[in-house]
């Protein structure tokens, strides 16, 4: 059984990475900007998508300025777009590099904190489209890149404490984070034993973000994890290290002896 420790305390070697391309969505803030980061320093050409030229440019900026490796802007609205789109956005991706290599599926969106019974249904369609059916949609069409990996690519879904157990309050977050735990099951079941491809999920845990601060406002941020700290669970999951990991669903940060 893999251990936890093993995740959180990973030394990624510094070419890791190197001469692999990895898409990261949700890349302008948070955790999708701190694992683009460390991707880059770690030797892969980094894809930044995200809906906000102006986040992604930032994290261009200091990927560029930390002499990480290429990074590629890639404006994207993940819950407006449609099928065409990401079946575009594959056939770019095809067309540029001809394979891909790692996919982040980071992007996400909190929705209200408040009982089911009061819970508006705009808010409910917008969380389950963002947090989970554009993302099984995005993974879906960029499969043909994923598969034509050389190295086995590795996607990886981002889950939740409370898409593990049920927690008052949570509303559409939770059950989309649940219903992400499930598709990681099924899907990673039809590609056991279909070569290196895997996909797994990471619940990042208690993390200095700016979503965690909007869920618990009275909470010191000081008190949590930055989102640099947790990357080496990505880093572990991206690389060769965790080849044959399939169908997991692992936390990157150690649990509170």
């Amino acid at each position: 059984m893999l251990s936890n420790e093993k995740i959180t305390n990973y030394a990624a070697p510094l070419d890791l990475l190197a001469d692999r391309v990895i898409l990261v969505t949700g890349a302008g803030d948070g955790i999708g900007r701190a694992v683009a980061r460390a991707c880059a320093a770690h030797g892969a050409t980094v894809l930044l998508a995200g809906r906000t030229i102006a986040k992604l440019e930032d994290t261009y900026d200091a990927i560029a300025a930390a002499g990480g490796c290429d990074a590629i802007i890639c404006p994207i609205d993940i819950e407006g777009a449609t099928s065409d789109d990401f079946q575009q956005f594959n056939a770019d991706i095809e067309s540029q590099f001809g394979h891909l290599d790692g996919l982040v599926n980071n992007a996400g969106i909190l929705g209200q904190r408040t009982p089911l019974s009061h819970y508006k249904t705009d808010v409910w369609e917008r969380v389950i489209k963002t947090n989970l059916s554009a993302q099984f949609e995005l993974t879906q069409a960029l499969m043909p890149s994923l598969q034509a990996s050389s190295t086995g690519a590795s996607i990886i879904f981002t889950s939740s404490g409370v898409g593990r157990k049920g927690r008052a309050f949570w509303g559409a977050y939770a059950v989309s984070k649940f219903a992400v735990e499930g598709l990681v099951q099924t899907w990673a079941a039809e590609v056991e034993g279909m070569g290196a491809l895997r996909i797994n999920a990471i619940n990042p845990g208690a993390t200095r973000t700016q979503m965690r601060a909007t869920a618990y406002p009275a909470e010191n941020p000081e008190t949590l994890k930055t989102a640099t700290d947790i990357t080496p669970a990505y880093l572990y999951l991206l690389g060769d290290d965790s080849l044959g990991i399939n169908g997991q669903s692992l936390d990157a940060q150690a649990a509170k002896k």
